[in-house]
């Protein structure tokens, strides 16, 4: 048992996340992102929304702040009316934990393939639609 450690996290993820070096992503993804086609290292986390999920990230590691973007989301499909109101509690999120938050928006393939070199990818039960997103970990 350890104390402070979110207990959303699995043993897994928790592993997944200390492996990880200084500019390693790992993509937070929602129940509609292909994860186990773009997955090298797949973790579950099927009753886990996304935002609960950054959170709990969050709480762990800090972001890269020499990148020129830490936080990345799948931008949505041209002519796609869909609304996105979760990018807004990702912000507030990251804002929470991470002053150095620096947002970008990659078109959805070009997403897929920097997902496809992530060093692991979470497949979350987020049923909002545009809810994926790349975290970028700085150094501790």
């Amino acid at each position: 048992m350890l104390k402070n450690i979110p207990k959303l996290l699995p043993p897994e993820l928790l592993k997944t996340l200390c492996e990880m070096g200084h500019g390693d992503e790992v993509v937070i993804a929602d129940a509609n992102f292909p994860a186990a086609n773009y997955g090298r290292r797949l973790v579950r986390a099927d009753g886990v929304s996304g935002t609960d999920m950054l959170g709990a990230i969050l709480q762990l590691f800090p972001l890269d702040t020499y990148a020129s973007e830490n936080v990345l989301l799948m931008e949505r499909v041209p002519g796609d009316l869909s609304q996105t109101p979760i990018w807004d509690d990702y912000a507030r999120i990251v804002a929470e934990h991470d002053a150095n938050g620096k947002f970008a928006k990659v078109e959805r393939f070009a997403f897929y393939e920097r997902a496809k070199q992530a060093y692991a990818v979470i497949a979350t039960g987020e049923e909002a639609l545009y809810a994926n997103l790349i975290l970028k970990k700085g150094v501790i």
